[in-house]
């Protein structure tokens, strides 16, 4: 009868202690699942508070057009000009150069690394229709077509060059701006670009990009 009192006690303190293992296990489960989940919670909390921040910031600075919005809003500010008809011929030709797109492509060398657009190959390009602009105003409004479109050719033929020999420089977005300003001069020039390359306009003739 000892013998077996004694064996059920073992039992019972056997069976305690297990229990009591497992209670003290089950609470740390349940301290590193509470500290997993505050963890999370914090994340998700400081995320937030960094998007409402910048939120914030971006709200209070409402001028803050995007890129390509403000490129598309000053592409139609020059339109409406070169379609003016108080403007003379060669007031017309000088205000396409506010649809330059340069000063964007300077703006990709500083914030993308995007090394093609340095000052100087920059510069380059702005250089080719300064002269395209300042050719047309030389020979004047009555100007031959034919002439007219001697200066376009040598200006795309030039651009063609830049682009053969600075990897990368006139891409999508790139070619894109060139078109559209090429449509605007062509415009002042008082030629239509839908007569050209399809409808395509005059850069379609010989552009290689």
């Amino acid at each position: 009868m000892t013998k077996n009192a004694s064996n059920f006690f073992d039992l019972i303190g056997d069976y305690y202690s297990f229990s009591c293992s497992r209670i003290y296990n089950a609470k740390n489960n349940l301290h590193y699942m509470n500290v997993l989940v505050l963890a999370i919670l914090g994340i998700v909390l400081i995320g937030g508070i960094i998007y409402l921040i910048l939120h914030l910031i971006k709200s209070s600075n409402p001028s803050e057009i995007p890129q390509k919005s403000r490129e598309i809003q000053e592409s139609k500010s020059v339109q409406k000009i070169v379609e003016n008809g108080n403007l003379s011929y060669s007031e017309k030709l000088l205000q396409t150069k506010k649809g330059y797109p340069f000063e964007s492509w300077r703006k990709a060398f500083f914030e993308y690394d995007m090394e093609q657009y340095t000052e100087e190959n920059c510069n380059a390009a702005k250089a080719v229709f300064d002269d395209l602009i300042a050719g047309l105003i030389k020979i004047g409004e009555h100007g031959s077509e034919k002439e007219k479109l001697a200066l376009f050719e040598t200006a795309v033929n030039t651009l063609n060059s830049l682009d053969y020999k600075i990897d990368g420089f006139i891409e999508t977005g790139e070619r894109e701006d060139l078109c559209e300003l090429i449509d605007q001069i062509t415009i002042a020039a008082g030629l239509n670009p839908k007569n050209y390359a399809g409808g395509e306009g005059l850069a379609d003739l010989w552009r290689e990009w």
